[in-house]
């Protein structure tokens, strides 16, 4: 099953463009993310920054989001995507829905990894006269370290099945030519090749993973 030159072009430039959607969005998710995850972590009834209202609103707006099917919430934030990159279709556009789309799924990640985190250890970290804002970049992130690292590595991997949703748009990547050739031209050749891709690609993101976790575990025993 051998492809065209002009077919191994257009897949490398699929695969670049999909590598610079999912580079960017995942960063900017786990920039915005974590925070978000820590919010919703410290805010809790009994937590260290108890506050309520704060909490609720979070945690009502991070279910909304998430109650969304991807492909609507792409058109659902088209206005702010031409707000913001001055078009709604290509690869740089999409990397406003994704990163919005998967910032609320990063969070909720983040906060089962913080929640993992034995309270007696902040507890401890208080009565040794650890300030809140000590306790969280001393305590709570270096604890969920491992938590953390799958937590992006799964939201990576979600971006990368976003990023090709987004081909039916116009987004670009993997996803658009997979539909445009794969799909609407009956390209078999391409559409396998393309999901073979995506397919290497998840498998490599997880494995990378799962090695950083078995380091940091591995780093605790010793």
């Amino acid at each position: 099953m051998l492809l065209t030159p002009s077919e191994w072009a257009m897949l490398k430039t699929s695969s670049l463009e999909s590598l610079y959607m999912v580079s960017v969005s995942a960063l900017l998710t786990a920039l915005a993310g974590i925070p978000l995850g820590v919010l919703l972590v410290v805010c809790r009834q009994g937590h260290i920054l108890e506050n309520r209202p704060l909490s609720r609103s979070l945690a009502f707006l991070v279910n909304a989001t998430r109650s969304i099917p991807f492909p609507i919430f792409i058109v659902f934030v088209m206005p702010l995507t031409r707000l913001l990159a001055g078009t709604s279709i290509g690869t740089t556009a999409t990397i406003v829905p994704l990163t919005l789309g998967a910032v609320v799924f990063m969070a909720r990640l983040a906060e089962t990894a913080l929640l993992e985190v034995p309270f007696g250890v902040i507890e401890a970290a208080q009565t040794a006269g650890a300030s809140n804002r000590q306790i969280i970049w001393r305590v709570l992130l270096p604890e969920a370290r491992a938590g953390l690292i799958m937590a992006v590595t799964i939201t990576i991997i979600t971006l990368v099945s976003y990023s090709a949703m987004a081909g039916y748009i116009g987004g670009g990547g993997l996803g658009d030519l997979a539909i445009r050739y794969g799909y609407q031209r009956y390209q078999t050749r391409i559409m396998l090749v393309t999901v073979a891709l995506l397919i290497a690609a998840v498998q490599a993101i997880q494995a990378l993973g799962d090695l950083l976790v078995r380091g940091i575990s591995w780093r605790r025993q010793g």
